[in-house]
């Protein structure tokens, strides 16, 4: 629940831009865990998603001055963590080709684990989301980004295009053949629509 008395985010932004670090502090503190899940299932790596977000946040602190308070902060935020998270993304695309991959790692399947199911059904579960997981990642970013926010962060279409600078239609089109791959591409065990 918000206190009433609270700044809004945009008196917050407004102050920050002014140079007040505990403004900012405060911001981070509003956003840090709803953007650090949005990068943890965009990039599907705990500690990439961590480097994004920390990218983010320094690139949000730099840019304030262009932070149009009409717009919400949470969606401006967003963008510019998407943005890194490319960036970052090239940029391990690159490492990989020249020093080889690195291992994909599956804290987020654990994570999502119920205590009180079997162990053989926490292991298949855990192989199921893992497996997901490694096939979202794979998808193009024009169609990953609008499926993650909208089918894993809850953001409508419309909100969405907001963030990408996109079309709702588009967002919608987009996630329409981020899942038509997903169900070409995963074993029929594993596909959402089940």
């Amino acid at each position: 629940m918000t206190d009433p008395a609270a700044p809004s985010d945009a008196e917050l932004a407004r102050a920050a831009a002014g140079g007040s670090e505990r403004a900012y502090a405060e911001l981070v503190r509003r956003h840090k865990d709803s953007l650090y899940r949005l990068l943890r299932r965009y990039v599907g790596d705990p500690e990439e998603a961590y480097e994004a977000a920390q990218e983010a946040f320094i690139a949000a602190w730099s840019a304030l001055g262009r932070y149009d308070p009409a717009r919400p902060f949470g969606a401006w935020l967003r963008t510019i963590a998407i943005n890194k998270a490319r960036d970052r993304g090239r940029r391990l695309a690159v490492r990989r080709f020249f020093f080889g991959s690195k291992p994909f790692d599956e804290h987020g399947a654990q994570a999502l684990e119920d205590p009180a199911a079997p162990a053989d059904q926490k292991l298949m579960e855990a192989d199921v989301l893992s497996e997901l997981a490694r096939a979202v990642a794979r998808l193009p970013d024009g169609l990953r980004a609008p499926l993650v926010l909208t089918a894993l962060e809850g953001c409508s279409h419309k909100e969405a295009g907001d963030i990408l600078r996109l079309s709702a239609k588009t967002v919608e089109m987009r996630v329409h053949r981020a899942r038509k791959i997903l169900a070409q591409t995963l074993d029929p065990s594993v596909r959402p629509d089940r």
